[in-house]
């Protein structure tokens, strides 16, 4: 097995995170790519994640992984480059978590079912159809690639006890 590398996960307000990532070109699918998604996986792994986009650990491309569990034991486990929703339906509300915001989690409003289409990462066009927190994994991590962070996706009363809770927490020097 091939050396890994943990990654050091940006947290926000960095601006990598609040920037639309650079799409991956056709001739960019090689071995780096490869070992980004790979050293993302076990990133987001050790951190304790289901999903890790590419502008969390201070790459601006339009790339996520995830792993993720299902209901019979298996697991989910994608690296997704270039993500477009192409479908979605239904609705689900939930605690939702980032790396990027240790610590602080909230309930957010998402889709139940999503339709994903990108390619894998020797460049093969993928598309994935997922439901529960599979799709609500895709499409957090597809808005990290679009310069969406979850705080977006909340109502604004929330967002601001969000952001007056990080600002507690940078002056603690609990937050990165």
């Amino acid at each position: 097995m091939a050396f890994m590398a943990l990654l050091e996960i940006v947290h926000y307000p960095d601006p990598v995170l609040l920037t639309v990532g650079r799409p991956v070109a056709a001739g960019e699918f090689d071995a780096e790519l490869e070992r980004l998604a790979e050293d993302m996986f076990e990133t987001m792994s050790a951190a304790g994640g289901v999903g890790l986009a590419a502008p969390q650990v201070g790459v601006s491309r339009r790339l996520f992984v995830m792993d993720t569990p299902n209901a019979d034991g298996s697991h989910e486990r994608h690296a997704i480059v270039n993500p477009e929703i192409i479908r979605v339906e239904g609705e689900q509300t939930g605690d939702e978590g980032c790396l990027s915001f240790p610590g602080l989690f909230q309930v957010v409003k998402r889709e139940m079912r999503v339709i994903i289409g990108g390619n894998d990462v020797r460049g093969e066009r993928i598309e994935l159809d997922l439901e529960g927190l599979a799709a609500r994994c895709a499409l957090h991590e597809t808005d990290h690639c679009d310069g969406i962070v979850f705080l977006d996706r909340m109502s604004a009363l929330k967002r601001e006890l969000a952001k007056r809770k990080i600002k507690r927490l940078q002056k603690t020097g609990k937050w990165g």
